[in-house]
């Protein structure tokens, strides 16, 4: 056994050492954002707004400017059939399964200019920033941009990530189609990517066994409580997964004045009690981690004088327990066939669909949190509500995410914000992660993570 001494003297050699590799560190929460802001710039809507849908002249416009950056980082760039970005920083041991981090560029219509950006720009940076501290990788490094985060273009979310954790299938890809009519194989091949048919474009992207050791996501919280709390970095240790159902409701409809209220069958009220029995449902499991959302409701014909004859509800429901989600979906199906049966409606739901939600490894969470601590940055363990491409990066390797504050927890929004000081923070924590997790060395000193 050691004596006390030499085990006091190791703990303040140790803590030197965290100190000099974090000062090493030069990232400027500044440049960042400009970057963020030219990347703002490819956009269907004016700023502040931001509006990128897949594989249209303005999201191959950002896939340009990723590239370019990633290029002036000194990464290698490659690309893959079904559009995913990848930029590498080979490793001493380049067999060593990689070290991956990213996120998306593609934004909802309307939306800001942080969501899944900052995941990827400011992980380029990161890369950057440790190549200018003298960092040697031993795994190799790798920073992505994922394809089609966003469901906008086919209604699908998640659609690169799916492909390369081999857990989307030719048969419901080949079912999502773009407002035109497009498919994603055709999307893709227009733009330079794709192949000679959907399953080609699956086998291509999906990643094989051992080419990750692990995946950490940067991303801005997209809620209220690291920004409440003031606290500096959220460690996530779950991310809940959504269920998505498409409920319609048929009656026979008629004019508001000549049909008597005993003789209607109104899909119009049918959808709206369901959508209160959608939040009875959620608010009755008495977790704060179940949430359900009834985002889409429309009505038809949309006349002020007619009874509606159809109704459309689109819903969310979210939780990190995947058995206790899946009741509250359960109770929404019971709930939509008796008011059906009630109201004498026809009716039709369609479970869209519902993956599990992942835990975050140890391993990573763990570097997470040793590199905030180096930096003398405050930390809370969390779970992620929203969705993200770690869920499906869960499959392929260990899987972390960071979570930066952004202001009052907005996000999907054109004021969607978030302080440069918040963001130098987070690329930093990224960058220790990833060095840590890499296993290599910095500089003379040879100081190993």
């Amino acid at each position: 056994m050691l004596p006390t001494r030499t085990v006091a003297l190791a703990a303040v050699l140790a803590l030197l050492c965290s100190s000099v590799v974090a000062s090493k560190l030069s990232i400027s929460g500044d440049k960042i954002v400009d970057q963020l802001t030219k990347l703002a710039t490819f956009t269907d809507d004016a700023n502040p707004a931001v509006t990128r849908i897949l594989f249209t002249p303005n999201d191959m416009l950002a896939r340009s400017y990723v590239k370019e950056l990633m290029s002036a980082a000194g990464l290698i760039i490659r690309e893959d059939a079904a559009g995913n970005i990848f930029g590498r920083w080979e490793g001493s041991d380049p067999k060593a399964g990689a070290v991956l981090t990213g996120s998306h560029c593609d934004a909802i219509p309307l939306a800001g200019m942080y969501d899944g950006t900052l995941g990827v720009i400011g992980a380029i940076e990161g890369l950057a920033a440790l190549k200018r501290a003298g960092y040697t990788p031993r795994r190799s490094l790798e920073v992505m941009m994922f394809t089609s985060e966003e469901p906008t273009r086919f209604g699908l979310s998640c659609s690169g990530s799916r492909m390369m954790a081999g857990s989307l299938s030719e048969e419901v890809l080949k079912s999502k189609l773009d407002e035109n009519g497009t498919d994603f194989l055709a999307a893709a091949n227009t733009v330079g990517y794709g192949g000679s048919s959907l399953q080609d474009i699956l086998d291509k992207t999906r990643v094989p066994a051992g080419r990750y050791e692990y995946f950490v996501e940067l991303h801005i919280e997209q809620g209220p409580l690291l920004e409440q709390e003031q606290v500096d970095i959220g460690v996530v240790t779950a991310i809940a997964a959504p269920a998505a159902l498409n409920v319609e409701f048929y009656g026979d409809g008629g004019h508001a004045g000549a049909l008597l209220m005993p003789h209607r069958n109104d899909a119009g009220l049918a959808a709206a009690e369901l959508a209160l029995e959608v939040e009875r449902h959620t608010l009755a499991t008495g977790a704060i981690d179940s949430v359900g959302t009834t985002g889409v409701f429309e009505i038809k014909p949309g006349a002020v004088n007619s009874v509606p004859r159809e109704a459309r509800l689109g819903i969310d429901v979210r939780d990190i327990d995947g058995p206790r989600r899946d009741e509250i979906v359960a109770r929404i199906k019971a709930s939509a066939e008796e008011i059906a049966k009630r109201r004498k409606v026809r009716h039709k739901v369609t479970l869209i669909n519902q993956d599990p939600p992942a835990t975050c490894s140890e391993d990573v969470l763990r570097a997470v949190s040793d590199s905030a601590h180096e930096l003398s940055l405050s930390t809370k363990h969390m779970v992620s509500r929203a969705y993200h491409d770690s869920l499906f990066m869960a499959r392929v390797a260990p899987t972390g995410m960071i979570f930066i504050p952004c202001r009052n927890g907005w996000s999907h929004r054109p004021d969607e914000y978030a302080h440069p000081d918040h963001i130098a923070n987070g690329v930093k924590v990224l960058a220790l992660t990833m060095a840590r997790l890499s296993g290599g060395s910095w500089g003379a000193a040879n100081s190993e993570l």
